[in-house]
């Protein structure tokens, strides 16, 4: 499959993250241009286009909202944090999210399976395609990787556009890497988003709070029981 022909069959996801980060077509299509544009100079064909435009989309959509948060603080330095509420610490996702950026491309694969979709150690190891005990041993690996005593924990909930830009950055290339999908998909009549593995098992959904055209606030549901409807418009 040629470069042009990997591009076109990833752009519906692509302008499907690049719309979620930053909540317009009209910039979403340009970051899906430079994601291109990306790939096209690369000197070397990427094991996966699909996931060399990703995480080379999902950089340009963070380094667009970092511009967008600069121009905003200079019209405005006197903006204020949301109040917090009980699993809307910011420093358990902030330290899970630095954890993540430590690992590899398979171990950072691992953690988000084990312990942001909870699935079960045969669920993780056939989705990586390697043993259980395999999954164990990278499992551990992360483990001694974390600065503190214990792997630190995931918030159920996640609050604020540009950490939410985040952690989509961070997890969204990760899973892609194993066969993971996240798709826009109506959860629970409000709109959202659902994991799925390469065979199309649901593994996990999101649904989102949108202000201002943006989302600003996740909730994370995993277990047997998800609750998903029609697909989204994207």
């Amino acid at each position: 499959m040629s470069r042009i022909e990997e591009f076109e069959k990833a752009r519906p996801l692509l302008l499907s993250i690049a719309h979620r980060m930053l909540s317009s077509a009209r910039q979403a299509e340009a970051a899906v241009h430079q994601a291109w544009l990306h790939y096209e100079a690369s000197p070397e064909q990427p094991v996966s286009g699909r996931a060399f435009l990703t995480t080379a989309l999902t950089d340009i959509c963070l380094d667009a909202l970092r511009r967008a948060h600069t121009r905003q603080e200079r019209a405005a330095r006197t903006a204020q944090l949301p109040p917090r509420r009980e699993g809307e610490v910011p420093h358990a996702g902030a330290a899970a999210l630095a954890l993540l950026q430590q690992l590899g491309p398979t171990e950072r694969a691992v953690f988000i399976l084990r312990e942001v979709l909870h699935c079960t150690p045969a669920q993780t190891a056939a989705i990586v395609g390697c043993p259980e005990a395999a999954c164990h041993r990278t499992a551990a690996t992360a483990a001694r990787t974390a600065d503190g005593p214990a792997v630190p924990s995931w918030p159920r909930r996640i609050i604020g556009a540009d950490h939410i830009a985040r952690v989509f950055a961070t997890i969204v290339p990760a899973l892609d890497h194993v066969g993971v999908t996240l798709a826009p998909q109506q959860v629970g009549g409000h709109p959202g988003a659902v994991f799925r593995d390469r065979h199309g098992t649901v593994l996990s959904t999101l649904a989102f709070d949108v202000r201002d055209g943006r989302i600003q606030t996740i909730h994370w549901a995993t277990g047997p029981h998800l609750s998903t409807d029609t697909p989204a418009q994207t």
